[in-house]
């Protein structure tokens, strides 16, 4: 038994209890520290995330060897053509509460490059499934600007998502590059061009950074721990605390 008084105040507590305490509220700001320290890292990928996208458009047509990961959400343009007999729709994409497609077109570059899928935008699903959507597109060679970025991913993946369909244009729910390419009779490069707002040949585009949990919400998470070690403090300390009461 830990026992001591001051000011008039007797505390005493069991060595168990005291052990506990210091047990939880150690955990309780280590928590609270450890979200102060993912809020940090958060906020320097955001920062670097957005001196990419304010980056000059780098020009694909004179490039090798893209890293999708380092240079995602880079500005990019390049120069070619359209492949429009085989065009991709990712099925169960909604926007506003609607349903509808993304269209993916598969881009051929002059230099003759691997080809790449240009993300062309939102498109509603129509008054039937069985009515696919008129997304026809000139085949005239043209730049394309953009910028790069993974392809999206489901938060759920079933089983034969990604397998496109005899008929063109398919529709899936998972991009896979080498199955699309297998189709194509083509290479595809493994990352997608979402078109600049400002291009034409394209629907709606609401493209956004992804960031999971943003700085600000893991900074909330910190107070509420820490809050949580002070609630526990208060707590033990009544708890363990009496008057004293001199007759």
């Amino acid at each position: 038994m830990i026992k001591f008084s001051m000011r008039g105040i007797e505390f005493r507590c069991s060595l168990l209890a005291l052990s506990g305490y210091l047990l939880l509220f150690g955990l309780l700001c280590g928590l609270g520290v450890w979200q102060l320290g993912r809020g940090e890292q958060k906020a320097v990928l955001l920062a670097q995330q957005q001196d990419v996208v304010n980056a000059e458009a780098l020009d694909l047509t004179l490039q090798t060897g893209i890293d999708k990961d380092v240079l995602r959400y880079r500005p990019v343009l390049v120069t070619g053509h359209y492949d429009i007999k085989h065009q991709v729709l990712i099925d169960n994409q909604t926007l506003n509460g609607k349903p509808g497609y993304l269209v993916l077109t598969p881009f051929l570059p002059d230099s003759g490059q691997p080809g790449i899928l240009v993300n062309r935008g939102w498109i509603p699903l129509g008054a039937s499934r069985e009515v696919l959507p008129d997304i026809g597109i000139s085949t005239v060679t043209q730049q394309v600007r953009g910028r790069i970025n993974r392809f999206p991913e489901p938060g759920l993946k079933l089983k034969g998502a990604e397998i496109p369909g005899e008929t063109w244009p398919v529709r899936v729910q998972v991009i896979d590059s080498q199955l699309l390419a297998d189709r194509l009779g083509y290479a595809l490069a493994d990352y997608q061009i979402e078109l600049d707002s400002a291009q034409p040949d394209g629907y709606q585009r609401q493209w956004k950074i992804a960031v999971a949990i943003p700085p600000e919400k893991h900074r909330a998470y910190a107070v509420q721990w820490f809050g949580l070690a002070l609630t526990l403090t208060a707590l033990f300390i009544w708890i363990s605390s009496r008057k004293i009461h001199r007759g």
